[in-house]
């Protein structure tokens, strides 16, 4: 079995970015991050929502309404964007298949956190931990120069504005 991220955390990883981006106190709305990227509206509008609950991004309505940060980039980690939308568990769950079948141990043996759990732990609290030390200003500032432009080019007003 393979273990891996929902879609939804690349979805809000581009979003926030592409609203760090955006000239101070712009929005887009979610009709026009899905369009920027070719995702379903209703479904990252919940996504969204998840980051507007966790603080990460602000939300207008009316004619003018969509989201924009709620923090400074240097202020927003991926682990809090990761987190909002997909929690803090990690993905590996040790079942204690060592103590099932021909070659289970003895519970006497099994006392101590399994190797492989503790190995795994120690993964996620890297990955973690790498994730918490990387803002969305980090990103940006890999971005090549003319990236800016180019996306609040493509992020078009809605209609009326």
């Amino acid at each position: 079995m393979r273990v891996k991220l929902p879609v939804s955390t690349e979805w809000v990883l581009h979003c926030a970015t592409t609203l760090a981006q955006l000239e101070p106190g712009d929005t887009a709305s979610a009709k026009q991050l899905a369009e920027y990227y070719d995702l379903p509206a209703p479904y990252l509008a919940k996504q969204l929502q998840a980051l507007v609950k966790a603080g990460l991004l602000a939300a207008t309505t009316g004619p003018r309404g969509g989201f924009r940060l709620a923090r400074p980039t240097s202020e927003i980690t991926l682990l809090q964007l990761v987190e909002a939308v997909d929690g803090a568990a990690s993905p590996y769950e040790c079942r204690e298949i060592r103590q099932q079948g021909r070659g289970a141990l003895p519970p006497e043996d099994c006392r101590d956190t399994c190797i492989l759990a503790r190995k795994m732990a120690e993964a996620h609290d890297a990955w973690r931990r790498q994730l918490d030390a990387t803002t969305l200003a980090d990103i940006l500032s890999e971005l090549p120069p003319t990236a800016p432009a180019r996306t609040r080019s493509r992020i078009a007003p809605p209609a009326g504005r």
